[in-house]
């Protein structure tokens, strides 16, 4: 990280002020400011990551303390800007409409259009770009999902929201269905005050999870999340999490389905993130039908293209199996059944068997 320049050291208040309504300009649904202390979210990952509940992530472990600890990933770092962006197009189809709709897939709402990262990613460089403009050189690296990052909890400390039970960021004015994104700063800008949790007895989102995921309130193992079964997990799905998964093919939102402060949730406001391929309820057979050059095509520039071919495929067979029983769906089925792909035949062959009446 590169040291400031020698000019005069500018009104770090105002400067403050000024990020938070730049970062609104370009897009972002709110901004805070956090130090980089991250003391009692250190032992509570260490804990997480000793019981293997980040399972196959190994990237969660791969980095020592310097997830917790901004300043030893990005030295000379004193401050964090976290931002928000909704993503939840307007217009889209209930997802519990579709969820219902055991002939469609579901595909969890974050990932049905562009990809974020690049996006997000983009504008919290020019966010810098502007705070140079004024202060001249600064220290800075912007971070969306590309490093060792707590970014939840670097959020919560900037006031954009609390860490719900599920152990995803719930915001008071708006819910959770947004991204997160930092720029790590050399800057000593003032902070904001963290927020407070207010998820009181509510416990919805643990009862609610297809696969018993959360254990308890913020505690969350991986392992059994369909998150990561569709997404993280690259070889075979355990036999019993298959049918509790029903037809989520990518992710999966039930614990925010069910949240009381999502009926605050803001609609988004980059075009980009709208459904794409009729993706918002596709139905299960027309995606199971996707040559790997259809897939690549059409989740180009997309988050789902993180599965991978194999793994798409192995997301819908289950999601088929676990259909109605149909003439369409054993067709499907049949037509992959000698895959090259052992991981998608053991999974074709699974579904096949539940569609025609067996229950292995």
């Amino acid at each position: 990280m590169p040291s400031a320049d020698t000019r005069p050291a500018p009104d770090y208040a105002a400067l403050a002020r000024d990020i938070k309504r730049w970062a609104a300009e370009l897009g972002f649904a709110q901004a805070g400011i956090s130090g980089t202390g991250l003391g009692d979210d250190e032992p509570h990952l260490k804990r997480w990551l000793e019981h293997d509940h980040h399972g196959e992530m190994s990237y969660m472990a791969r980095h020592g303390d310097k997830r917790s600890r901004p300043a030893e990933l990005e030295p000379g770092t004193r401050r964090v800007i976290s931002v928000r962006m909704d993503y939840i197009p307007p217009g889209i189809r209930d997802a519990w409409g579709v969820l219902a709709d055991a002939e469609a897939g579901y595909v969890s709402r974050y990932a049905l259009g562009r990809d974020y990262h690049k996006l997000m990613r983009g504008r919290l460089q020019r966010l810098a770009e502007r705070i140079h403009a004024v202060v001249g050189d600064f220290g800075y690296r912007a971070y969306v999902d590309s490093a060792p990052v707590l970014e939840k909890a670097l959020a919560r400390n900037a006031g954009l929201g609390w860490i719900g039970k599920h152990t995803v960021l719930i915001n008071r004015a708006a819910g959770s269905y947004f991204f997160l994104g930092e720029l790590y700063t050399d800057l000593p800008l003032p902070v904001d005050a963290p927020a407070s949790a207010h998820c009181g007895s509510c416990s919805r989102c643990i009862e609610i999870c297809p696969t018993r995921a959360i254990l308890g309130p913020y505690r969350l193992d991986a392992r059994r999340c369909i998150s990561y079964l569709t997404i993280e997990l690259k070889g075979s799905i355990p036999e019993d999490l298959r049918a509790p998964m029903g037809n989520r093919i990518f992710g999966c939102d039930d614990c925010q389905l069910v949240c009381p402060w999502n009926k605050f949730a803001q609609d988004a406001v980059e075009p980009d993130f709208a459904p794409r391929h009729s993706l918002d309820g596709a139905k299960l057979v027309e995606l199971f039908g996707w040559s790997e050059q259809e897939f690549l095509r059409r989740t180009e520039g997309m988050a789902i293209r993180r599965t991978g071919y194999e793994g798409w495929l192995r997301n819908i067979a289950v999601a088929l199996g676990n259909a109605p029983r149909s003439v369409a769906a054993c067709d499907a089925l049949m037509a992959r059944a000698d895959h090259p792909s052992a991981v998608v035949r053991e999974h074709v062959a699974w579904a096949l068997a539940r569609q025609r009446g067996g229950t292995p």
